[in-house]
């Protein structure tokens, strides 16, 4: 079942603080962005890849993809201040003959192909999908500095991307949340807020967002355990 992907890679990851956009980073001899998007060249059902990046980084990001030999990248699109922009902006650039979007975090690069099929044919038959893992944690609710509450855990879910959509219900939630100037945390808390039922594929938790500098110490380990079971 063929999909687009729409990657916001605009940020400039001060929580990483390496001082420029942390996609960039090198990661086992390849920027972040490249181990990302490798996943989706290699996909049969990806028809096209959308980045959204900042106008003066675009230049770059280019030259990356020959470099790399990435050809999936049918479109770039101009990265906003907030990540709800730079995606809003990547879905309008995307082909009219796309249905199924998926948007997926640039410095995300170790989904599985098999999650992402998961949630193409769950997005397909239900309208919106997302990926997800059980939280593993006690959670507690505090207010001031004191336990108010535990959280009863079994129904919490650390959620992930990609997302994935028909294209026509995120773009409508889109539309409505930049009429109401609502920012959401995540494309699903757009379509939530409209109404409309959104699915949980469960992922794995080796699909960690590399956000601060201790992320790429686990990186580094992911990478060798998949490297390890290729033996």
């Amino acid at each position: 079942m063929d999909y687009y992907v729409v990657i916001p890679a605009a940020g400039k990851g001060k929580r990483m603080k390496a001082g420029m956009n942390k996609v960039l980073l090198e990661l086992e001899g390849q920027p972040l962005i490249i181990h990302t998007l490798t996943v989706f060249e290699a996909d049969a059902s990806c028809r096209g890849i959308v980045l959204s990046v900042h106008p003066d980084e675009q230049n770059e990001f280019r030259q990356l993809l020959a470099a790399h030999r990435i050809t999936k990248v049918c479109a770039f699109a101009d990265g906003g201040k907030e990540r709800q922009h730079s995606v809003y902006s990547g879905l309008k650039a995307l082909p009219p003959e796309s249905d199924i979007v998926l948007v997926h975090d640039g410095a995300r690069p170790f989904i599985t192909k098999e999650t992402v099929s998961m949630l193409v044919e769950s997005a397909q038959a239900t309208g919106a999908a997302i990926a997800a893992v059980p939280v593993k944690d006690t959670i507690k609710q505090a207010k001031s500095g004191i336990v108010s509450q535990t959280v009863e855990r079994s129904s919490l879910w650390s959620v992930q991307t990609p997302q994935a959509f028909q294209k026509a219900i995120l773009l409508s939630a889109q539309q409505r949340a930049e009429e109401e100037g609502f920012l959401g945390t995540d494309e699903s808390s757009l379509v939530e807020r409209t109404g409309y039922p959104v699915c949980i594929v469960e992922s794995d938790y080796d699909n960690i967002k590399l956000t601060t500098p201790e992320d790429l110490y686990f990186a580094r380990a992911i990478i060798a355990k998949r490297n390890e079971s290729k033996v």
